[in-house]
């Protein structure tokens, strides 16, 4: 059986962005033959300053918003990654296979190194804690974006150099992209992928938005001076970045449109409609926060006995001692 891990950083709250491209494929695959694994990695949040209960609540949240979109724990693995803590043991045992030019070369530790100030140790391993991710479950499919294909590439790197020199240990994984996996950006900013460490929360429409917010966000995004609906995202970045969101939301080519204002009103509704169902169950479970952690701790007790296995083998592999 195929096996699909896919993660989710607990660093802010999750959005429209990570639903349609993460989320929803996610829990279309529980319907199919592979084996998938989803993964709160709360530890990468810890690359730079965090507030401790902040870390805690957001990692509840993210499991809670999971189950709300329609993960289904009974066929889906959900689990928080520190609660699992061979996932830091096979960090350090690839971390000895691992040269420190081919974490230095990821793209977030050069950008933030070049911005000047202290930059935590943690940012330039934390690329071979997310190959132990991977590895640690023999995950044969990982969903990817075009930012993080550097870090599967990595991880398939470090995979096939540990299983050239000390015999075959890891599965190397593919990378994956969902046939539905519209890159959707920042409602202020269309060149810009939607994201959680946006500066500011006006591009980004977050799961738990209410509808006047949803229309507020809308109704503001940068469109251009041309007047013409058309799907265009080098000429109409804004524009066009709408009509993939109405597109990914209804399942439908979007029609004509007249005006600007017409298409924000279409968006505006189709959001909303695709967002309330999940608004509402999430309000159901944040009313039995015990139920989360339960399901989390069920995720872990089932995919530690693969994660202790991988271990086992990667340290007689190296030579280590049971």
């Amino acid at each position: 059986m195929t096996k699909r891990l896919t993660g989710f950083q607990p660093t802010g709250n999750l959005h429209l962005g990570n639903l349609l491209g993460a989320m929803r494929p996610l829990v279309a695959g529980q319907e199919s033959a592979t084996e998938t694994i989803a993964m709160i990695v709360d530890l990468h949040a810890m690359t730079m300053e965090h507030d401790p209960r902040a870390l805690r609540a957001r990692t509840l949240e993210a499991a809670t918003l999971l189950l709300a979109a329609g993960v289904d724990p009974r066929r889906t693995a959900l689990f928080a990654q520190s609660q699992v803590p061979e996932h830091t043991e096979l960090h350090y045992l690839l971390e000895c296979t691992t040269a420190y030019g081919e974490a230095a070369r990821m793209i977030q530790f050069k950008e933030k190194s070049a911005a000047g100030g202290p930059v935590r140790l943690s940012l330039l391993t934390y690329p071979v804690l997310m190959a132990a991710d991977i590895l640690l479950y023999d995950a044969h499919e990982v969903p990817v974006g075009d930012d993080q294909n550097q870090h599967l590439e990595l991880t398939r790197t470090i995979a096939e150099r540990f299983n050239a020199r000390y015999g075959e240990t890891f599965v190397v994984p593919e990378g994956v992209r969902p046939e539905s996996a519209a890159r959707i950006m920042d409602l202020a900013d269309p060149t810009r992928k939607m994201s959680k460490s946006s500066a500011t929360a006006a591009g980004r429409i977050g799961l738990l938005d209410e509808p006047e917010v949803i229309r507020k966000k809308t109704s503001r995004a940068v469109t251009d001076t041309l007047g013409v609906v058309r799907y265009d995202p080098e000429g109409q970045p804004g524009v066009s970045n709408l009509l993939d969101i109405l597109a990914e939301c209804t399942g439908e080519r979007p029609g004509a449109y007249p005006n600007y204002g017409t298409l924000k009103r279409d968006v505006t509704d189709a959001v909303d409609t695709l967002l309330a169902p999940i608004r509402k169950r999430h309000a159901e479970l944040a009313d039995d926060p015990g139920y989360v952690r339960e399901i989390l701790a069920e995720g872990k007790t089932r995919v530690r006995p693969a994660a202790r296995a991988t271990v086992r083998r990667a340290r007689a592999a190296l030579g280590l001692l049971d």
